[in-house]
């Protein structure tokens, strides 16, 4: 068996200010930033071209959706060519008249479009109303190729679910990215906040663990109220927590960003890692997919 090397992902952690074009505006640049560093795979945070809009119900905001590929595609299928790199491009899709969906666009280092990856489960939250925009995935748990192997794409919500990541490694996925926008509610913060971020770097820990792969994590920062082309939403906003960070096959996390500014983590990804942790923890091998039946009922019912 060949040796692959080892290569370089970044992550893009950044700010959303009102104007998607600006946004887009930025987010290329940061992929050529991270590109230029070494990174031969960018992955952006969720929604990145707007500011999170999901705090309300509004049907004005269906107008920012787009086709894939479509315009924003097409921006980022030139810069990965330039610059050979894949992209992750989270985006909000638009599949024909009332039917949207929280979709990432995978870009090859060739500028083709090699698949997407529509957001599964879909929350109904204060201030996170998603239901009222997306409809929930219908392509399954694709994996992409990357660097000789293979890399996985989840989206925010799907990051407490085992079951996703999982199906994602038995598709070959080493690298699994979850582009997200989570934060706090600021009434909640002070009570509740450093455990609800405990929580959610735990759980993708877990991932990383249970499937002996890495997990890597682009959130957003900054307080926003989902400022649109300057329709804002009313109310507190959410207080985006940053953190983005990457999780190595044995859970441990070897790079984390900031809480409160922009920035891009670029991290060596280690294709002999992956194999030597599935070697000593064979967890793929010992699993008794003949007792998993049950797994596909919502609730088992007692007798």
């Amino acid at each position: 068996m060949s040796r692959r090397t080892k290569f370089k992902i970044g992550l893009v952690q950044m700010a959303c200010g009102p104007d998607p074009e600006a946004n887009t505006a930025a987010a290329l640049r940061h992929v050529t930033e991270c590109s230029g560093r070494g990174a031969s795979a960018v992955c952006l945070p969720e929604l990145f071209r707007t500011q999170y809009f999901c705090q309300r119900e509004d049907h004005a905001m269906f107008d920012e959706a787009e086709p894939i590929p479509g315009p924003t595609t097409d921006q980022f299928a030139a810069v990965a060519r330039e610059h050979h790199t894949t992209v992750f491009v989270p985006l909000f899709e638009r599949r024909s008249a009332g039917l949207y969906h929280n979709t990432t666009a995978v870009i090859g280092p060739d500028g083709q479009l090699l698949g997407k990856y529509r957001k599964m489960h879909i929350p109904d939250d204060p201030l996170y109303y998603e239901k009222f925009y997306f409809a929930p995935g219908d392509l399954g748990f694709p994996t992409f190729p990357l660097n000789g192997g293979r890399a996985g794409v989840l989206i925010c919500w799907d990051q407490w679910y085992p079951e996703p990541a999982r199906l994602e490694a038995l598709g070959g996925a080493e690298v699994l990215f979850y582009p997200t926008a989570i934060g706090w509610h600021p009434a909640e913060k002070a009570e509740f906040g450093r455990a609800q971020h405990d929580a959610w770097e735990t759980v993708q820990r877990a991932h990383a663990i249970a499937n002996g792969l890495y997990v890597a994590v682009p959130n957003r920062v900054g307080h926003e109220h989902g400022d649109v082309r300057g329709d804002r939403a009313d109310g507190p906003g959410i207080e985006f927590w940053g953190g983005s960070f990457v999780a190595d096959p044995f859970g441990r996390v070897i790079a984390k960003a900031s809480q409160d500014r922009e920035e891009d983590l670029i991290v060596e990804v280690d294709p002999a890692e992956v194999e030597t942790v599935r070697r000593h923890w064979p967890f793929l091998r010992d699993r008794r997919v003949d007792a998993y039946g049950p797994i596909t009922q919502r609730f088992l019912d007692p007798p």
